[in-house]
This record gives structure tokens, C-alpha cells and sequence, in this order.
């Protein structure tokens, strides 16, 4: 009961400076919602002739002022050998965006997942100072690839 007695004592000044903080931070959070922390370009084919090499490219950027670890690679209902395989581990900052590439052949029609994973990794990023993301740690884009 006493405090509610010295909130009530509250000068205006202390009110008014109570309540332009609490719509700063509400400002602030705002802007943070809008960054975007994974951007993927990826370049696919849509139709390939049987045992054609096909080429994947994933372009990704991050609008996070600090640094992380990714990790890159390809998903697909059914096997397929050779370079799809790959997994990329790089450092990803928002003024380097990196690209990756898999070259791959396959005889039947095949959905692709390009994966990205944001992952704690040491000796990656440099200074170790890369940050990992609370609610969501992996993103991905789905395509088909229809051979004829």
C-alpha cells in the first residue's frame, strides 16, 4: 500500500518521462521485427533432360548487424549421389552475403529443399562473435525439378 501512496506522489515530470521510455522501447522493438535475418535467392531449373547436369545456386544475406554460422545443403524425397551432397559451413555477415553451388545429374523428377541452418560453431566467424538466432534456426525454399 505505501508504494501505491508514492506512485500517487509522482511528480507529472516523473510520469511524463515514465511514459516516453516505455513508447521508445516500444518503438525499438518494432524495428527489430522487421529485419529480416536469412534472405535466399536460389536459381534452379524447372525441367531437366535425364542425366543432365543441373546446377543449383543459393545466394544468402542477412540484414543482422552481427555475424553467424550457417550451414547450406540440399534435401530431396529420393537419393542422389555426387555433389548434392555438399554441406557448406561459412560466416555470414550483412555486408558479405555468401553463394553456393551444386552441380548434380538425376534420372527421375526430384523436390529439392535448399536448407540453410544457423548453427554454433567455433573458429568460423572471426573473433568467435557470431550470434544465434532464439526463435528460428532454419530456413529453406522448396522447388521441383521435373525431368523429361
Amino acid at each position: 500500500m505505501y508504494s501505491l501512496h508514492l506512485l500517487l506522489r509522482a511528480s507529472p515530470a516523473a510520469l511524463l518521462l515514465i511514459l516516453c521510455l516505455q513508447l521508445g522501447t516500444n518503438r525499438a522493438q518494432e524495428d527489430t521485427t522487421s529485419t529480416k535475418l536469412i534472405i535466399m535467392d536460389v536459381q534452379m531449373p524447372q525441367t531437366a533432360s535425364a542425366n543432365e547436369e543441373v546446377n543449383v545456386q543459393l545466394t544468402v544475406t542477412s540484414q543482422l548487424k552481427e555475424c553467424m554460422v550457417i550451414k547450406a545443403y540440399l534435401l530431396s524425397h529420393i537419393p542422389v549421389e555426387g555433389a548434392f551432397n555438399y554441406k557448406y559451413t561459412t560466416c555470414l555477415c550483412e555486408d558479405y552475403p555468401r553463394t553456393f553451388y551444386w552441380d548434380f545429374q538425376t534420372n527421375s523428377t526430384v523436390k529439392v529443399a535448399v536448407v540453410v541452418d544457423v548453427v554454433r560453431e567455433l573458429n568460423i566467424c572471426p573473433n568467435d562473435r557470431a550470434v544465434i538466432p532464439i526463435e528460428a534456426n532454419r530456413f529453406y525454399v522448396s522447388k521441383t525439378l521435373t525431368i523429361t
